[in-house]
């Protein structure tokens, strides 16, 4: 039965967020909200609250190891897999934004959130208020640079101004609908994923790393593959690597300030923080080496492979 809870938990995660982005949308507008800072901000945060949710309760249910996994590894599965899966369908065009803010955030985050874990072996609440800081620094950055270069900076265009016609009581039901669902969703994937992990004598850290988080990873995955195959310009390297950046300071920040993240398993440290960071450092010289300015096909079967890799060597060991 927990292979079935399991994947209900994430089908239910998918609708819940789906939900949650469009009844967020449909708001933003009733509030007068441009569709630039709809994009960079209220989509942004909608689309990380299924890592939140996941990592808030299992962070209060005592399963610290799958909080933080859940991060982890769908940060270096939206590199690995969803980078390198959009890649190979349509070659991702790189903006400014891209080398110039997002990866140097992505990477202060990245590495700043190693030192957290190794000095204290915990995210403690003030340094989840430090995090979460950190976000509102890099959103009041990114609005602001979004206003001067509206020609280059990263606008998601797929947002459906159709929702702005919405009515009220159709927001709340969405609302209701997504916040249900992300909640049961969360319930169902983190009890039943514990249940497969004891079943099998595997720790709670590697279903974490590998299931959740790929699981947790879909909706970014979905839009993504969606847009490559429409070829549509919305989606580019820099706003992938925005996700990122919300999951460190949001989700993280978030759940460590309603309860600490202890590390239990010392392979975070050891093994999976490496690769998150190796996947973060490894874009750059991919992105401009040889100078092409794109992330083309042969870069993103290369990432893929990595992935690949990982999930294998995580498994293995």
């Amino acid at each position: 039965m927990d292979y079935i809870y399991v994947f209900l938990g994430l089908a239910s995660l998918v609708v819940g967020g789906e939900f949650l982005v469009r009844s967020s949308v449909a708001l933003s507008f009733k509030l007068h909200l441009s569709k630039m800072v709809i994009g960079l901000t209220v989509v942004s945060f909608a689309t990380s609250a299924p890592e939140l949710l996941v990592s808030l309760q299992a962070a209060l249910n005592g399963f610290s190891d799958i909080a933080l996994g859940n991060v982890i590894g769908s940060n270096i599965a939206n590199i690995g897999l969803v980078l390198g899966i959009t890649a190979i369908i349509s070659p991702l065009a790189i903006d400014k934004a891209f080398y110039k803010l997002n990866w140097p955030v992505m990477m202060i985050l990245s590495i700043g959130l190693y030192f957290i874990l190794k000095s204290g072996r915990e995210i403690s609440r003030s340094e989840g208020i430090a995090l979460f800081l950190m976000l509102f620094v890099y959103l009041w950055v990114l609005i602001k640079k979004a206003k001067k270069e509206r020609s280059t900076m990263p606008v998601d265009d797929s947002i459906d101004e159709g929702l702005s016609k919405s009515s009220n009581f159709k927001i709340i039901i969405w609302l209701l609908i997504g916040a249900v669902s992300l909640y049961f969703g969360s319930e169902l994937l983190v009890n039943s994923a514990i249940g497969i992990a004891e079943r099998f004598g595997v720790s709670e850290r590697v279903i974490a790393i590998t299931v959740i988080a790929v699981g947790t990873s879909i909706p970014e995955l979905a839009a993504s593959v969606t847009a490559a195959l429409k070829r549509e310009k919305a989606i580019s390297l820099g706003n992938l690597i925005g996700s990122n950046i919300f999951n460190i300071s949001s989700v993280l920040g978030i759940t460590a300030i309603i309860q600490p993240i202890a590390v239990k398993s010392k392979e975070v440290l050891t093994n999976d923080i490496i690769w998150m960071i190796g996947f973060a450092a490894i874009i750059l010289p991919l992105a401009f080496l040889p100078k092409s300015y794109q992330l083309g096909r042969k870069r993103g079967i290369l990432l893929v492979v990595a992935y690949a890799i990982f999930i294998g060597m995580t498994i293995l060991n």
